[in-house]
């Protein structure tokens, strides 16, 4: 394996997966007490397990992390929050849409970060097959919920009242 392309693989995955992770929980503060909140608390506490599970799967490869990386990952999701909504002070329903769209993305990139370790699982004995396919499973299930919350979000966001 090359390990100076994986660790920048496995690094930029990483980036990725502490800004969905942030975004995930923020979203779901932001949503407190809503139907969308309840939805989006257990899939942030999943979001950090997974984040911890490729730290974990990072540690077995002895693969360092890049805390550049991580903090570039932290500041683009806080950046993201600075995007126009039409409002000035308070969230607009497109802001959970569009968060939505980026969070089910995050979800299919986890997804193929899972399939990849996966596929390299069968030449290296340090990735375990049964975690990468739960993994890979949980991520597949995440795609699915968060489409359909963005789809009930897209009447509340688009149409007129």
């Amino acid at each position: 394996m090359n390990t100076s392309l994986l660790g920048i693989y496995l690094n930029d995955h990483l980036a990725a997966a502490t800004g969905g992770a942030e975004r995930a929980r923020y979203m779901a503060r932001s949503a407190s007490g809503t139907g969308l909140g309840t939805a989006l608390e257990p899939y942030a506490e999943e979001l950090a397990e997974d984040r911890a599970a490729l730290i974990g799967l990072m540690e077995r490869l002895d693969v360092p992390v890049r805390s550049y990386k991580v903090r570039a990952g932290r500041l683009a999701e806080r950046l993201g929050r600075l995007k126009g909504n039409g409002r000035i002070v308070r969230r607009s329903p497109l802001s959970s849409l569009v968060e939505l769209e980026a969070l089910r993305l995050d979800a299919e990139g986890r997804a193929a970060l899972w399939q990849t370790l996966r596929d390299l699982a069968d030449r290296d004995t340090r990735l375990d097959p049964d975690l990468l396919d739960h993994l890979l499973e949980r991520a597949r299930h995440q795609q699915g919920a968060l489409e359909e919350l963005r789809r009930r979000q897209t009447g509340p966001a688009l149409l007129p009242v």
